[in-house]
């Protein structure tokens, strides 16, 4: 498929996932997350994982707040993304606690994450990450992805390739309404290695 191709099957399939996702209602949403999050404590990867990083939920995301508390209680330790608008750069930080969160500043898509000028450790500075929780618009069975668009974990999944010897297991996080008979692909997009539903196999 020719790049324009791909670039218009993407935008038109962002804009068919930001409907289906806008009439998932607030207790559907929980019902899915809470059943996610009784998943990925019971995962083999994420119980042998010390490093995670996690994303700070969006309206339209998987509700990651359960995992986030369970990340602490088994003593492993937390990141989170720490997005830079103008260059499109996202570095993994480390959380300190679950209640933290309330008290970092928004960005503009009224996400919590620390000041860009606070000094914070990062996870590929410290010995990277063991697993990360990809977010993302659709994806299919085949572990591909459709994300918002700007690339933040490609360009972050290739710089964990340069910094450390094995490479981390992402885990995506969807509602089953996320779920796409085929998502489209450039040579850019990087495949997750598991995609987590609800009825996923």
């Amino acid at each position: 498929m020719a790049a324009a191709a791909v670039s218009g099957a993407k935008r038109s399939l962002r804009a068919e996932l930001k409907q289906r996702l806008r009439a998932i209602s607030a207790e559907e949403r929980l019902r899915q997350s809470h059943l996610l999050a009784q998943k990925v404590i019971a995962h083999s990867q994420y119980q042998k994982a010390q490093r995670i990083s996690i994303f700070l939920s969006m309206p339209d995301e998987i509700e990651t707040d359960e995992i986030i508390k369970d990340i602490f209680r088994r003593g492993k330790t937390c990141f989170i993304p720490r997005y830079r608008f103008q260059s499109r750069h996202m570095d993994m930080v480390r959380l300190a606690s679950p209640e933290e969160i309330a008290s970092l500043p928004k960005t503009s898509w009224n996400i919590p994450q620390p000041g860009e000028d606070e000094a914070r450790e990062e996870a590929l500075a410290t010995g990277g990450l063991d697993l990360i929780f990809m977010p993302g618009l659709g994806f299919d069975r085949h572990g591909h992805r459709l994300g918002r668009g700007r690339g933040y974990y490609d360009a972050y999944l290739s710089r964990c390739e340069q910094h450390q010897r094995a490479k981390p297991y992402t885990l995506a996080l969807a509602f089953r309404e996320q779920i796409c008979a085929q998502v489209p692909v450039d040579e850019h997009d990087v495949k997750v290695d598991e995609v987590l539903y609800e009825d996923a196999p």
